[in-house]
Formats: C-alpha cells, structure tokens, sequence
C-alpha cells in the first residue's frame, strides 16, 4: 500500500474524530428536544418538541481536551472491566488451562475449522439475542485467537468470528431486553411481541456472517500472505505452540467454574440488572479460583495479574478515546439536531423507502449514541409516530431499530466493546473497517430486503395501538 494510503493509527483516527466533532459543534445548529420520564426511570425525547437554542455556544479546543479525561472517567467501567479481565486470564494461562484448552479443541477441530467458526458465531450470536451479552465476549478473544495461531489462521479470524456473532445477535434478536424490549415498550407493543419474523431470519443471518469470516479464513489457509494483519505482530507473539499439555482435572474444573462464572454473569444480568461492576467482580472471583485450583503462587498469580493488565493499556486508552466523540456532541448540543435533521427527510417518501431509511437514520446514528437502550429511548420516541404517519407499522420501526443498531455495533468506533475486542487481539481499526465493511454491505442489503417485505405483508398490522 502506498505511504498516502496508509489508515492512521486507531488513536490518531479517534482523536481526528473528536476534532471533527468540535468544528461541527460550530457548524450544525444547536437544539433540544423536551424530555419526560418514564415509568423505569429513563428519559425519552417528546416528539414535536424540537427547538434551537436562543444563543449558540462555541465548543473550544480547550474544552475538547477537558473531554478527554472526562470521556475515560465515564467510560471507566468498560476500561476497567477490560483491564481486569486481561489480568484475570493471565493468571489462566499461567495454569496452562488455556493450552490445555487449545489441545483439546485441535484434536477435535483442527482439520474442520469450518466447523468452530460456525458454532462461535451460532453460539455468539443465540446469546446476544436472548440476553443481551457483549462485552462478555471479551474473555474469549485472546482464546480464539490462540486457538486460531494453532489452526494456521490469524488474529482476524478470531475477532470476525466474535463481533460478527456478536452484531448479528443484536441485529436480529428474538427479545434483548436492552434493545427489543425497550424499543417495544416505548412503541407500545406487547413485549417479545412479532417473534416469528425474527425467529425466522436468524440462521439466514448468522450464515451470512458464518459465509464472511469463513471465505476469509479459507484465503488466509490457502495462503497465510492473504492475511489481512500479516504485517502486524501476533498479540500472543511469534513462538509456535507445539505440545500442548492435557486436559488434566484441574483444568476440566477451572473450565467448569468458567462456566459457571459465564452462567452467574447471565443470571445477574437478567434477574438483578448487573453490569460491568458485578461482572468484574465475578471474574476476579473466578481467577483467585483459577490460581488456587492451578497451584499458582499467590506472588506468581499477582505478577501475571499485573502483566496482564498492563498488557491491555493502549485497549484501555482507545476506548477512553472512542467514547471522547460522543461526549463532544452532547457538549455541543447537536446531538437532538442531527436526529431531527436525519428523522425530516422520511416524511416525503413512500412507506417500503422510509422503513430503508430508518435503518440508515439507525445505522448513522449509533455512531453518536452506541448505547442500544440510550438510543431507542432518542430515536424510538420519534420513529413511532412517523411511522404512524406514514401507515409503517409500529412493529416494523422497531426492526429497522434494532437491524441500524445491531449491525452498525460491528463497525462504529465509538462502542467501547468493539474497541475492546479488536483492542486486545492487536488489531488496528483501519484494518478492521476493511474486513468489516463488506459484511456491512451484505447485512444492510438483507436487512433492507426484509424491512420492504415486512411493510408489504403489513408485519405487526394485528397488534397495532389505534391511534386517536
């Protein structure tokens, strides 16, 4: 590749962006939407409200690196989490439960790799669309990407495996009760209400993205050259892995209490609205576990604990960085603008086009607001009655939410988990963007596909609130 046409450094690209975002804090109007509480607690705009400040406020370069250190203090649970988690599996791996692990895996996939793709990308996929999970994966990305150094594949193919599970699971979810849910509530729809239809599409989608990551590994095995991050180190170093030791009892119940750990998490999640703070604290749990059962000295287990961690500070510094863009546009007020401005041009086409050009208003705008709950509770108070307007069912509206909002997970740099991911498997977003994006493109003609025939066969039609 030429030298002009080299992608910058991940952090010179987000920091461009935050830049970015403070000129056009000066160039696009300033406005508000009013707010009401909801009966959870939440706030969601009120449609109709949309008005401009009386006097527009200059975001300084001052200010833009005030929101710096302001974007990493809010972004502290992800950074911590990820930093926590990078200690925890290297006591793991100083168990040598993860080699075992490896060893295990290859005598049963080594020559099927078709086959492990596959089922992390099913497996992914079935979790985040039944419970939401996403920075849970981020405990098995420094595994698959072992895993795939000792199937003659690369970094690449483990983290497309993950974030294309990962992004298809939200994309097409049955009933994530951080999207679906929330986006049927706000639509006043029966909760898990138009199942079928997402039921229906999952496997058409997860063999899509199954069809992605495999042509890529397929290249990658035909000739190790065709490696997107040939040119980049291995996150696990250079050192071939020969003998991998045996599946011994202690690892099969480090194993299991990872289970069991990943199975806590899942349960908190649901029952008692945990985050990243409780499942931090169920995973440093889990490696005091891990140290006693693998007889690791407790100096030894501190030692890897730190090295661990410290091996994830630029992951931490990007997704300190990334959450710095969207933090700009709140300061700056533009925010409601550009989901007014996105939301106007929709009234002025027919309803097949204007159920495309939601997922696209979708699909932009959780570049601004990556929270899935944060931006229903934006845009879904809008879509609604637009698409009451423009005869669209209701339940139609929240597919193209949660279609923009799933997929676009897998792309935006301003989701903290995708940083994350790509972060500790050593990948710069650069080379991401290029493996990504034709997935993108597949999912998006897909999607758009099934919101045309959605709106046609009037999808959600029986359920629809009457309107006074």
């Amino acid at each position: 590749m030429v030298k002009w046409m080299r992608v910058p450094h991940t952090l010179t690209l987000l920091f461009s962006m935050m830049l970015l975002a403070m000129v056009a804090t000066w160039i696009v109007p300033q406005g508000f939407f009013e707010t009401q509480t909801l009966a959870n607690g939440r706030s969601a705009v009120v449609p109709g409200t949309f008005a401009l400040v009386e006097e527009r406020q200059y975001l300084s370069p001052w200010q833009l690196l005030t929101a710096i250190p302001r974007a990493f203090a809010s972004a502290q649970d992800v950074i911590f989490f990820v930093m926590i988690l990078g200690g925890v599996l290297s006591i793991a791996r100083a168990t040598g439960t993860v080699d075992a692990l490896i060893g295990r895996l290859l005598e049963k996939y080594g020559e099927k790799p078709q086959m492990l793709i596959f089922m992390v990308v099913f497996c992914f996929a079935m979790a985040s669309s039944f419970i939401g999970t996403a920075g849970e994966y981020i405990p098995f990305v420094l595994i698959l990407v072992a895993l795939c150094k000792a199937m003659r594949l690369d970094a690449m193919t483990a983290v497309g495996m993950t974030v294309a599970g990962y992004g298809i699971g939200y994309g097409v979810s049955a009933f994530n009760p951080f999207t679906v849910l929330i986006a049927q509530q706000i639509a006043d729809l029966p909760p898990m209400s138009g199942n079928w239809l997402r039921f229906a599409i999952f496997v058409p989608f997860v063999l899509i993205g199954f069809h992605h990551v495999w042509s890529y590994a397929k290249k990658v095995l035909a000739n190790p050259a065709n490696s997107m991050v040939a040119d980049l180190p291995c996150p696990l170093g250079t050192e071939a892995q020969v003998n991998y030791p045996p599946l011994a009892l202690n690892h099969k119940v480090i194993l299991a209490s990872f289970v069991g750990t990943i199975a806590l998490v899942a349960y908190g999640i649901k029952i008692h609205g945990w985050y990243l703070y409780e499942l931090s604290a169920c995973f440093i749990g889990w490696g005091l576990f891990a140290a006693v059962v693998g007889r690791v000295k407790a100096d030894t287990a501190a030692q890897k604990f730190i090295d661990g961690a410290m091996e994830l500070t630029t992951t931490a510094m990007l997704i300190g960085v990334a959450r710095g863009i969207s933090l700009v546009m709140e300061d700056g007020q533009i925010l409601h603008s550009l989901v007014h401005g996105l939301s106007m041009p929709l009234s002025y086409v027919g309803a097949e086009a204007a159920a495309v050009g939601m997922l696209l208003i979708q699909t932009l705008l959780n570049f601004f607001v990556p929270s899935g709950s944060g931006q229903a509770y934006v845009t879904m108070p809008l879509m609604v009655p637009l698409s009451d307007l423009l005869q669209i069912p209701r339940q139609v509206a929240v597919l193209a939410y949660q279609f923009g909002d799933g997929f676009s997970n897998m792309i935006v740099p301003t989701n903290a988990v995708l940083m994350g991911i790509i972060g500790i498997a050593g990948i710069p977003y650069g080379h991401w963007f290029r493996f990504c994006l034709p997935l993108m493109v597949k999912l998006m003609l897909a999607s758009s596909l099934v919101l045309v025939l959605a709106v046609m066969f009037g999808y959600g039609l029986d359920i629809q609130p009457v309107v006074s």
